[in-house]
């Protein structure tokens, strides 16, 4: 899942994307309002972490082109600001929830899965597709034959976003774009070779591959 990570504090923004890119999420950095406001009309999110104090203005600006612009994906205010007053302001905008800093980074990944759930129509950390039961928390699938296989990280954002929308045809594009951030590098011949570890975990009859299109994780 891509995530937009919205912080100009640099040590903070390095030390959020390691903890992010180690719990499933492919991580964009931006700095400012005016980049935050083009990232997120331009590339497809599943969250974005946004601080509200910017050098170029208040990312509540950029909560609110979001908004205007019929962007509909989860927003979560990461500020130093704990009055009340800026939680209301940030909620009121159009964001899903607010975290104070300094925060405990657990309280930040319970947070956003949380948030995720909510969005999905969720109410458990786990999504179930037949037989198939992938445990985000812990990033490990159960297969139809009742065993836990665990995943790594890229294995893992793989998976999800198949099973996350069972029976949809996703191109090796649109993979490649949930997948990896901007800065990151991926090719379809990257794709192909993680679609064979994941049949040799999950099974073959698993994922269908369609000729020339993409993949389908099965509904059965």
């Amino acid at each position: 899942m891509r995530l937009l990570l919205v912080e100009d504090d640099t040590m903070l923004a390095e030390t959020l994307t390691r903890l992010l890119s180690g719990s499933g999420f492919a991580v964009d950095i931006v700095s400012s309002v005016k980049f935050a406001i083009s990232m997120g009309l331009q590339e497809d999110y599943g969250i974005a972490l946004l601080d509200m104090g910017l050098p170029d203005g208040d990312g509540l600006e950029a909560l609110d082109s979001w908004r205007s612009n019929g962007r509909a994906f989860p927003v979560l205010i990461l500020t130093a600001r704990n009055e009340w007053q800026h939680k209301v302001d940030g909620l009121k905008a159009g964001a899903d929830d607010y975290l104070t800093k300094p925060f405990h980074n657990e309280e930040l990944l319970a947070r956003i899965q949380a948030v995720i759930r909510r969005t999905e129509g969720r109410i458990q950390p786990t999504i179930t597709v037949g037989d198939y039961v992938l445990d985000e928390e812990r990033q490990r699938i159960n297969t139809p034959n009742k065993e836990w296989h665990s995943l790594t990280g890229t294995e893992f954002r793989l998976l999800r976003c198949l099973m996350n929308r069972p029976g949809q045809l996703f191109s090796k594009e649109q993979i490649i774009e949930q997948l990896y951030g901007l800065n990151d590098e991926a090719d379809h011949n990257t794709i192909e070779v993680y679609i064979r570890r994941l049949r040799r975990i999950i099974g073959r009859e698993a994922i269908h591959t369609s000729r020339g299109q993409g993949y389908v994780f099965n509904k059965k």
